[in-house]
């Protein structure tokens, strides 16, 4: 049984999150999805992102650290799209941290501040082959910082186009990859010590 965190998309906290997570809880996990808009969700790309700007970063990433205060430190850190970058700084920064999972997200480390990513805490990236949003360097320089701290870091790419595939009410949907990613998801929580 491993505790996780699953931060929402710029779409916000939608269904395909919540039904995961209930996927997990069932696996006999103990699942937390912060709602970091409040009850808002978008369906449009360039409305959410208006959403977020307006937001804007620094208030972002301080809802971030509230949603997760009373939540247990050992923790593996799950977050999709923009939310990778919430699961990340976590995972990256956090003590206790045992594990992050990226969905349609990789950012490197300077981006969010962190010097170092802890050895102890394995990441698992996940994406579209066919991903608009793909910045292959960004990926290239986070699997070089995991690696160089020794940490285990595992990539997928699936063999479908778009970027938040794994969304079932999103015209990007691809039920097999999604079906995939879920498993080696499952897998790498297994592993988490």
């Amino acid at each position: 049984m491993a505790n996780i965190v699953i931060f929402h998309s710029v779409l916000g906290l939608r269904r395909g999150i919540i039904n995961a997570a209930e996927m997990l809880r069932e696996k006999g996990h103990n699942v937390l999805t912060p709602d970091l808009y409040e009850g808002v969700t978008f369906d449009d790309m360039e409305q959410a992102n208006r959403r977020f700007e307006e937001i804007g970063i620094t208030e972002m990433m301080s809802r971030t650290m509230s949603s997760i205060k009373d939540f247990p430190s050992e923790t593996v850190y799950a977050g999709f799209s923009n939310g990778g970058a919430s699961a990340q700084l976590l995972a990256g920064t956090r003590t206790g941290a045992k594990g992050c999972l990226l969905f349609h997200a990789a950012l490197p480390l300077s981006m969010l501040g962190i010097e170092r990513w802890p050895s102890g805490v394995p990441v698992q990236v996940h994406y579209a082959s066919k991903d608009p949003w793909k910045n292959q360097q960004f990926i290239d320089q986070l699997s070089n910082s995991v690696r160089q701290s020794g940490a285990s870091y595992e990539y997928f790419e699936y063999p479908c186009t778009g970027h938040l595939f794994t969304d079932p009410d999103l015209p990007d949907y691809d039920r097999k990859s999604t079906e995939l990613l879920w498993q080696r998801v499952i897998q790498f929580l297994q592993n988490i010590k």
